[in-house]
């Protein structure tokens, strides 16, 4: 532990704290981004003691020049770093946020066009790629763990999925199966994963978010709603739209919490107006019926 006169980020901190997040399994990815916000904050002080209106001028800063849910990921590694160096006094609370009902039309991907994707892919001749697409939306699965669809997942009809300390099994719908079960005929491949790179390696998100993009101009989709994990929102979507259970989604897509589930199951502000337009709550009033007048003079 830490005292108050020492409270100087070191470089042999960030290091000590590296091992403790590697001790507790976090992801590579999710170590890397905690350590560049740390890094960041480490800047902004500039080697000078941190206490606690340090990290609040820091917190106004990054309200400023970030979105809510930014900064709040970004506090989040500031607290986690002081909880291990025991500096307690310089936690500081998260931003509180409304939970939004609805996704932004720039982001959310129909099943259409979700559809014209796969027509696009088809067209420029890339049958790899579209058969990875539906891959990753017809098991809502996270681009990370196309790598466990392997030749024994796919003759056994599932696949057993671990990522970030939990497993769960990932059921195959029976027309991918045929159609992968083809693919493997095809390729030759006798085991292990199914999609790799020329090298044998598993494809990762840089090849396939790459190879997404450049199908953008010709499904006359906006680039903003192509990229991997925007199939899982998909999955998600239509899912919930059929079997209206949030429980079982979560447990499908290896959610711990329900909140979670909730930001993939939001719909577009397109069809949360539609759903507000069927209520049927405007029309009874004397505006709504020409007798404006009446009503106003009721005021008098």
């Amino acid at each position: 532990m830490c005292k108050s006169k020492n409270r100087i980020i070191s470089e042999e901190m960030l290091n000590r704290y590296q091992k403790m997040l590697a001790g507790e399994e976090k992801s590579k990815n999710t170590i890397n981004q905690y350590l560049r916000d740390l890094e960041c904050f480490r800047q902004y002080t500039n080697g000078k003691k941190v206490d606690k209106w340090v990290v609040i001028r820091y917190k106004e800063k990054l309200i400023e020049n970030y979105k809510t849910r930014s900064v709040n990921a970004k506090l989040s590694a500031l607290n986690g770093f002081f909880k291990k160096m025991g500096w307690y006094e310089c936690i500081v609370k998260l931003v509180k946020m409304q939970k939004e009902t609805f996704r932004a039309n720039s982001k959310v991907l129909t099943k259409r066009e979700y559809e014209r994707l796969l027509e696009a892919a088809e067209h420029m001749g890339k049958g790899r790629l579209c058969l990875v697409i539906e891959t990753l939306c017809s098991m809502g699965l996270r681009v990370s763990e196309l790598r466990f669809i392997t030749v024994e997942a796919v003759r056994c009809g599932f696949a057993e999925v671990t990522l970030k300390g939990k497993s769960r099994i990932a059921l195959m719908p029976e027309e991918l199966r045929k159609v992968l079960e083809n693919y493997i005929r095809e390729q030759k491949i006798e085991s292990g994963c199914v999609f790799v790179t020329r090298t044998g390696k598993p494809l990762d998100r840089s090849n396939i978010w790459r190879d997404m993009k450049a199908l953008s101009e010709k499904a006359g989709i906006m680039p903003s709603k192509i990229f991997p994990h925007n199939l899982r929102h998909l999955f998600a979507c239509v899912y919930y739209a059929e079997e209206k259970n949030a429980n079982h989604l979560a447990d499908i897509m290896g959610h711990s919490s329900l909140d979670t589930t909730r930001i993939y199951t939001q719909v577009s502000m397109e069809e949360e107006l539609a759903a507000l337009n069927k209520m049927g709550l405007v029309g009874m009033s004397g505006f709504a019926r020409g007798n404006a007048v009446g009503i106003c003079q009721g005021y008098n």
